[in-house]
């Protein structure tokens, strides 16, 4: 029997995540899950004590944000990837085919070593601005950089924040990272290539220009630009080690921040003022709202649901992956995500059913414009550079993308066994 708490409990978590994906009154995302999160505690369905432990359930996945978006600001702020962006058109040899090619590679890059967020968030305006200068449609560049941002971001543990949020801050070795999602990685990064290459076909047609004015990178370009690639190493030494990796990105986008501000004698504050904090924020409400959740014994059903399949784990990792899939859709990756690994902590499913749901929670969201974070940051960033892509221009790409490529890292990974 569900009571009046248990009640009131789901209608303010499902509130507050109808508020995070659909921003009613363009409110920031963070508004609605610190509301949810304050509500839950002043009516006394969550205590403040236990609100407090499950925001500081997420401090790893916060540090990791940290240091990701000091890292990406820095490099943005500095030339970083315009110049990234520059070199791709002139590469491109006045060829729209082999432009498209060259970003889609450029957002694979960035995706792995920098998180899909920073592909969303940084890459996408530079990529517009190239568009432009090389007089090519900008929309298919853009579906790249929006579904490459998922379609890669599970090669490393370090490509995008849900894989923290869904190994609980405990991630697998990297050896063992690679072992499971090396392949089913690849398989989602071409079958998306192939997907936009096709559907996208008329608008790539043709030449462009490709003698794009690049200025050479400055000092703090290049210093920055350098650290990025110290911290990928850094990050994938820790992996390698099993060591956790928040607090070696946030000293890492830390020491960048600082370190190239002081060589081009600029002020970090000014830099730190640039960078969308609210996604702290955000992150803890939500950690709250499932903590929250968990509390009502519905994260148990799933639990016991996921505990019951495994004892088929073939049919029980492709039914997961496919459902938690397609849920990121109706209430973000995010969420999702924390739901997800709060059932496994419970359930203990084989390591198949648990890589499933990561590729499920990852992949998914490029069916919609509202399945993941970081599709929300690059629809935000393409609307302040003056484009647009409604909910069913998305869809209509993404419709045919999430599933193909789904299928395809799902087989891999259940080949591979």
């Amino acid at each position: 029997m569900v009571t009046v708490a248990t009640g009131v409990t789901w209608a303010i978590a499902g509130l507050a995540t109808a508020g995070v994906v659909g921003r009613p009154l363009r409110w920031p995302e963070w508004i609605w899950a610190v509301t949810g999160l304050g509500l839950l505690v002043i009516l006394g369905l969550m205590p403040l004590g236990a609100a407090g432990h499950a925001i500081a359930k997420g401090l790893d996945v916060y540090l990791f944000l940290t240091g990701m978006m000091l890292l990406s600001e820095t490099a943005r702020a500095h030339g970083v990837f315009d110049w990234i962006a520059a070199t791709a058109v002139n590469l491109s040899g006045g060829s729209r085919p082999r432009l498209f090619a060259l970003v889609y590679a450029t957002g694979v890059v960035v995706t792995i070593f920098m998180s899909n967020d920073a592909t969303a968030v940084v890459l996408t305006p530079a990529v517009i601005a190239a568009a432009k200068t090389a007089r090519a449609d900008p929309l298919p560049l853009l579906f790249a950089c929006a579904l490459i941002a998922n379609a890669a971001s599970f090669v490393l543990p370090i490509s995008n924040p849900a894989n923290l949020v869904l190994y609980g801050g405990q991630m697998p070795p990297l050896g063992q990272w690679m072992g499971s999602f090396a392949l089913p990685s690849l398989a989602a990064i071409l079958v998306t290539y192939g997907v936009l290459r096709w559907t996208e076909r008329a608008r790539i047609t043709g030449a462009c220009a490709c003698d794009v004015a690049r200025a050479p990178l400055s000092t703090g370009g290049r210093l920055a630009f350098g650290c990025i690639l110290l911290t990928a190493l850094l990050l994938l030494a820790m992996s390698a080690l099993d060591r956790g990796l928040g607090l070696p990105t946030a000293l890492a986008g830390l020491a960048t921040a600082v370190g190239v501000s002081a060589v081009a004698q600029r002020s970090p504050l000014a830099l730190a003022r640039e960078i969308s904090w609210g996604v702290l924020p955000l992150v803890a409400g939500l950690f709250v709202l499932v903590e929250a959740l968990d509390r009502t014994g519905v994260i148990r059903t799933v639990a016991d649901a996921i505990r019951a399949a495994a004892a088929e784990p073939v049919r029980a990792a492709a039914a997961s992956g496919t459902v938690l899939a397609l849920v990121s859709n109706l209430m973000n990756n995010l969420p999702a995500g924390l739901i997800a690994s709060t059932a496994v902590q419970q359930a203990h499913p084989p390591r198949l059913v648990t890589d499933a749901l990561l590729i499920g929670v990852d992949l998914g969201p490029n069916l919609s414009v509202t399945g993941s974070l970081a599709t929300i940051l690059w629809l935000q960033a393409i609307r302040r550079e003056g484009e647009d892509v409604g909910f069913l221009a998305f869809l209509k790409v993404g419709a045919v993308a999430m599933p193909l490529a789904l299928i395809a890292a799902l087989g891999a990974r259940l080949l591979i066994g």
